[in-house]
């Protein structure tokens, strides 16, 4: 392949040849800008120091209690992890979230995650959950390159309201119910975030009717979702076993999507 001189003719033909291979998702964009700085830097055209764009994803966790560990999420959110007994979680390593961060060879710009949170605004024996809901928390997730959703656990734990599909203008009535919260969530998320990849996940064992959900949610506005499985749980929470499997599955997800 003959490659144009050093300089700034070389920035467009460059670019144009290597998209022409390769899908341009937001992981392989990074890739690439990461790659013509090098490139450009070794040419002399900028200087090593200016070399600020980095490939590394930056990845946002919107999620409940299987997503938390003390000082990792905000102070004012409930947290789960570590437990002083009953599950063998004890390090922020051990955490799903942050092995697919180093999986992926990425960082954790933002951890939303909030102890018995419910998607929809109905917690646990009815409590009004508008505070703490996945839904109220989606401004929350920083600049990130990919968002990770995990939820739909307590919904189908507390029993909240399932509803009706509706896909705009929401009521406050609606978003009690768990179908037209979810479908809110996953809109505010990809209309804050447009360059973002998300990815929704969905705990094994919750009721029929909220997996049916999630599926047609996520297809309705083309988000992934990943259905996790054999994870090994204590208390109903990710062991150590199970946290490594669920990173497992999410990698090997994000990874077929992405084409890495």
């Amino acid at each position: 392949m003959n490659l144009p001189a050093c300089g700034k003719d070389a920035i467009p033909l460059f670019s144009k040849g290597l998209m022409h291979f390769m899908k341009p998702t937001r992981f392989l964009q990074l890739v690439l800008s990461a790659s013509l700085f090098g490139f450009l830097a070794g040419c002399g055209s900028i200087p090593e120091s200016s070399l600020t764009p980095s490939a590394r994803p930056r990845i946002s966790v919107l999620g409940d209690s299987y997503s938390t560990y003390r000082g990792s999420i905000p102070k004012e959110n409930a947290t789960y992890y570590p437990q002083k007994a009953g599950n063998d979680v004890r390090e922020r390593e051990q955490c799903w979230w942050d092995i697919v961060a180093s999986n992926l060879n990425g960082t954790i710009e933002c951890n939303e995650s909030w102890s018995g949170s419910t998607i929809c605004n109905t917690g646990y024996k009815g409590r009004n959950a508008s505070s703490w809901s996945f839904i109220a928390r989606t401004d929350r997730l920083g600049d990130p390159t990919h968002i990770l959703v995990c939820g739909g656990t307590n919904d189908s734990w507390a029993g909240s309201p399932i509803g009706d599909y509706k896909w705009s203008d929401w009521t406050a009535e609606e978003l009690a119910a768990f179908r037209p919260a979810m479908a809110r969530m996953l809109a505010d998320i990809l209309a804050k975030y447009p360059a973002a990849e998300v990815y929704f996940i969905l705990n094994s064992e919750l009721k029929k009717e909220i997996n049916d959900s999630v599926h047609a949610i996520c297809a309705h506005y083309k988000v992934p979702c990943i259905d996790l499985h054999d994870i090994e749980k204590q208390g109903g929470h990710p062991s150590v076993k199970g946290m490594r499997a669920f990173a497992d599955q999410v990698t090997a997800a994000i990874r077929e999507t992405e084409g890495l």
